[in-house]
């Protein structure tokens, strides 16, 4: 099936119809991944000519955490503390021991149409979530106000904060100089917002490319979406 610009795996029956539970469905995006996750099944579309694969094509199935994961092992304090910043990067680095990771994500059916946002928050062993409905808007007005809400949700601590992004245009218009032709306040509140925090970098990440933690922001953007509803942070 095609689930926006991503081929994925989608469970079915026999014949090919999806498996909807609850208007969700099962998906993998590597069959020997092992996370499954699950999309809005309206989200989801035919992709001419594909077959009917069986089960034990994937792997035995773990469900990837609703609410995100724990943060990479192996990151080392670095040797100098980094100076107030807001950059990109195209890979991300060794964060800082104490660092706050943050994946943010917008979604948006139609563009313009209903649209929503997405956001996993890691510090130390603490971990929030929020999905919540914009209304009718398009996807760089999601994109952007995620990481708003981010760095809004984040404001006052003196931890190094690390926001990872799937928006090219947001890294443009926020750290790269672009002009924002459209949307020029909420640029304006989402640099300010960003230029609160003490010690703050905007990465890239790939969007649906297997990276756990978008992926779930992603889901959470997308149940906003789908269900026109907001849950506010939890956790």
């Amino acid at each position: 099936m095609k689930l926006r610009d991503a081929k994925v795996l989608a469970r079915c029956d026999e014949g090919g119809r999806l498996v909807d539970e609850g208007g969700r469905v099962e998906i993998r995006y590597k069959p020997r991944d092992g996370r499954a996750y699950r999309a809005g099944a309206r989200n989801l579309a035919p992709i001419a000519g594909a077959a009917v694969l069986p089960d034990d094509h994937c792997g035995p199935a773990e469900a990837a955490a609703p609410k995100g994961a724990s943060a990479t092992k192996g990151s080392k304090k670095s040797a100098k503390k980094s100076s107030k910043s807001s950059k990109a990067a195209a890979a991300p680095p060794r964060h800082e021991e104490g660092a706050v990771i943050v994946y943010a994500d917008g979604a948006c059916s139609g563009n313009p149409g209903p649209a929503g946002l997405g956001v996993v928050v890691l510090d130390g062993d603490a971990r929030a979530v929020l999905s919540e409905y914009l209304g009718h808007g398009t996807n760089n007005v999601a994109e952007l106000t995620a990481i708003l809400r981010a760095a809004t949700r984040l404001r006052g601590t003196d931890k190094p904060v690390r926001i990872y992004t799937d928006s090219k245009y947001s890294i443009g218009v926020l750290t790269q100089g672009w002009k924002a032709k459209k949307n020029p306040e909420l640029v304006r509140d989402t640099k300010a917002a960003l230029a609160a925090l003490d010690d703050v970098a905007l990465y890239y990440v790939p969007g649906h490319a297997g990276v756990e933690l978008n992926e779930v922001a992603d889901q959470l953007a997308r149940r906003a979406v789908d269900e026109r509803a907001s849950d506010g942070w939890l956790g």
